[in-house]
Order: structure tokens, then C-alpha cells, then sequence
């Protein structure tokens, strides 16, 4: 009898602990699949499709409104348009995309397709028939890469130094000290969930010192302390570029085309994209800035430049080729949705 009620009570509490168990998977599948739905989509998708035997890359951008609604942009090096009806729900994707020419004349251009496992493919369908469109989630640049201006004191006296963190394909982190007194070294660094380390190992001609970095990355700031046998130094940090830094809408005057849009992408590391071109390099001083491209069509070259001055979250100045100049005005975006955390 007693062996009975003890074999129950056992299968009592193996039941119990399936049902949590088969509870909380059920839960940690239901959030995942939520996530997907409300945030699968958002951020930059690099995409190609192709026409003949020609192959053209774009960028489909896609973000929310103040009111939360999901919107959408079509980025191209020929400018930038607005989609319309995005739609995205159990990872079907939808939009509408309408193009006018100089004479006023529009294309519409519908696409149907779905976004699973990290791959966005569909059908562009308009009056000119129908062609294949696939792509991938542009790689965000994980948040400590850039050039920091770091400070800290030793008694009265302040030190100054920059800390350049890179990142390669694979995302993985590297850095270097910048500084006018002797030479530093940057190994074992880590970032993970906000929270920067590293060792930094310092020369002065013949002495040596070793000391290892704990911080907090917000935003534009690092804020932290350096560690060693001879104590703890207060540091902090100040991201270089930040007027520039985040996405750009520009507006392009041109007599030959009409005015049109375009997004200037420029990353924490000062590279960036004029529409889905590359750019190596933006420079940035005392507010002037400046970056060129070169682009190819065929076996054809030329080349693209940009002189300007950024003040107050607005930018302007002239975008130039051998076929003339273009004045361009542009406002920075402000971001609605969340960034992902795996940064």
C-alpha cells in the first residue's frame, strides 16, 4: 500500500514538472514567434534583382512612424522613394512602390514575398512584367566600433588618448591607443551587453605597465576606470564624428532630373552609403565635411564629391561630377523603433 501511494506521488510530480516544462517552452516559442512578427523586418535589407542579364543591388529600409505604423523606403544609388501598404504578418511581406518621371508620370510596382531565416525574397510585379527580388539583413556595426576620445588623470595632471575599435566580416573587435606619449597596446577585448574590457599594456622607453579597462558604452559616451597595482584612474570617452554619425535624408536639386531624395548612411567608423554605394571614408572637421565615390557603369568610371558643412542636425553643400553641380540640403533621422540587442 504504502509502495502504491509512493509510486503516485511520483508520477504526481513528474507530471507536474512536464507540464511547467512543456509551459515555459511554449511560452519561450510563442515570444520568439511574437518578436518575429512585431520586429523580424526592421532595419536595412540589402537586396538584388536582376533584368537581363543586368544585376542592380538596393536597400529596403524599413522602420515605424510616431504612430507606429510600419513604413518603408526604397534606396537606390538614383535616389530614395517612399513605399507604401507595408505589410508584414506571420512572414509575409508587402508594398507598394510608386515612381513619377520628370514628365509626371508614375509606375506603380507592387512586391509580394516573405522574410524566413534571414532571407527576404518575393516578386516585383508592374505594367513591364514581373522579376525576382532577394536579399539579406545589412550587418549593423556593433556599437563600441569608432574613434573614442578618451580622458583620465594622473594627480593634476590630464591624459588624453584615442581608442580606435574595429570590427571585421565576422564582427569580431579589435582596437588600437592613439596617443602622443609612447606606445600602447590593446589586447583581450571584449563587448558584450553594454559593458566594455580590455588590457592596455603602455611603454615609456624602457618602463613597461600593464593595466586592464572595465566601462559602460551609452550612446556617444564610454564612462569607466583603468586598473593597475598602482590603483584605479577614472577614464571616460567621447565618440569622435557624432554631428555626422546616423542616417541623413537629402535633398538633391538638379535641372536635368528634378529634385529628388537620398539617404547619406555615415557609421561610427566614418564610413558610410550615398544610397547604396559605399563610401570608404567621410571626413569630418570643424563641422566641414567631405567624402567621394568613385562609380562604375560597365567599363565606364566617374567620379562623385561632396563638400559641405553640418550644424544643428542639418546639413548642406554640393555634390559634384564632370557633368556639373547639385546642391543638397539634408536633416538627420531620428530613429522610433528599438535597435536589436545582439549588438
Amino acid at each position: 500500500m504504502k509502495h502504491q501511494v509512493f509510486l503516485k506521488a511520483v508520477l504526481c510530480c513528474a507530471l507536474v514538472v512536464l507540464v511547467i516544462s512543456s509551459a515555459q517552452v511554449s511560452a519561450q516559442a510563442s515570444a520568439q514567434s511574437s518578436r518575429s512578427r512585431r520586429g523580424g523586418f526592421y532595419g536595412d535589407w540589402l537586396v538584388k534583382m536582376s533584368f537581363g542579364e543586368r544585376q542592380f543591388e538596393s536597400i529596403l529600409s524599413f522602420s515605424r512612424d510616431r504612430e507606429g505604423n510600419r513604413t518603408g523606403q526604397w534606396i537606390s544609388f538614383w535616389g530614395l522613394s517612399e513605399l507604401k501598404d507595408v505589410k508584414f504578418e506571420e512572414n509575409k511581406l508587402s508594398f507598394v512602390q510608386v515612381r513619377q518621371n520628370r514628365e509626371g508620370q508614375s509606375t506603380t510596382t507592387k512586391f509580394t514575398g516573405t522574410i524566413e531565416e534571414g532571407i527576404l525574397s518575393g516578386t516585383l510585379s508592374s505594367d513591364r512584367g514581373e522579376s525576382k527580388l532577394e536579399g539579406k539583413r545589412s550587418p549593423r556595426t556593433p556599437r563600441p566600433v569608432g574613434s573614442w576620445a578618451m580622458k583620465y588623470k594622473v594627480g593634476e595632471r590630464e591624459i588624453t588618448g584615442t581608442l580606435v575599435i574595429k570590427a571585421d566580416k565576422e564582427r569580431n573587435l579589435s582596437a588600437e591607443w592613439q596617443s602622443r606619449r609612447g606606445e600602447s597596446q590593446i589586447t583581450a577585448l571584449k563587448y558584450e551587453r553594454g559593458t566594455l574590457t580590455f588590457k592596455r599594456t603602455s611603454k615609456y622607453g624602457d618602463r613597461e605597465f600593464e593595466s586592464t579597462f572595465e566601462g559602460t558604452v551609452r550612446g556617444d559616451t564610454i564612462a569607466g576606470a583603468f586598473k593597475s597595482e598602482r590603483g584605479e584612474l577614472t577614464a571616460e570617452g567621447k565618440l569622435i564624428g557624432t554631428p555626422l554619425i546616423g542616417s541623413w535624408i537629402l535633398e538633391i536639386a538638379s535641372e536635368e532630373r528634378g529634385p529628388r531624395k537620398q539617404r547619406l548612411m555615415v557609421n561610427p567608423d566614418m564610413s558610410g552609403l550615398y544610397g547604396s554605394l559605399p563610401v570608404k571614408k567621410v571626413n569630418l572637421e570643424d563641422g566641414k565635411v567631405s567624402f567621394k565615390m568613385v562609380i562604375e557603369f560597365g567599363e565606364r568610371k566617374f567620379e562623385m564629391s561632396f563638400e559641405g558643412k553640418v550644424e544643428e542636425a542639418k546639413l548642406a553643400g554640393e555634390l559634384k561630377t564632370s557633368r556639373g553641380s547639385q546642391k543638397v540640403t539634408g536633416k538627420k533621422v531620428v530613429r522610433t523603433f528599438r535597435r536589436r540587442r545582439t549588438q
